[in-house]
């Protein structure tokens, strides 16, 4: 599986970005999908997660302002990001697990895409 994020940019606090990650491959084993966030010289944050079916969670830091959702006919997960704060500033991650019955579990990461928010 591979995956492609896009919609990354720099904006001013208030203002809204989509995040799109494309998967490809073996997507049929894709189950559970999130997005993840790094700032420099923090650790990882687990943003917001969804599953096949389509339940969702969410970090605090986001909810209300962050969604999360997916398309399984077009293999693409996105994230709705409104209300952006200058702490939103990071590296956006998207992330599927697979499972596959002929390998076992898999996880599998995009290279990411910058967000930056001016203040």
């Amino acid at each position: 599986v591979q995956l492609v994020e896009s919609g990354g940019g720099l904006v001013q606090a208030g203002a809204s970005l989509r995040l799109s990650c494309a998967a490809s491959g073996d997507t049929i084993y894709i189950t559970t999908m999130s997005w993840s966030r790094q700032a420099p010289g923090k650790e990882r944050e687990l943003v917001a997660t969804i599953t096949r079916g389509g339940s969702t969670n969410y970090a605090d830091s986001v909810k209300g302002r962050f969604t999360i959702s997916r398309d399984n006919a077009k293999n693409t997960l996105y994230l709705q990001m409104n209300s952006l704060k200058p702490e939103d500033t990071a590296g956006y991650y998207c992330y599927a697990e697979c499972r596959d019955p002929r390998v076992g579990r898999n996880d599998y990461w995009g290279q990411g895409t910058q967000v930056t928010v001016s203040s």
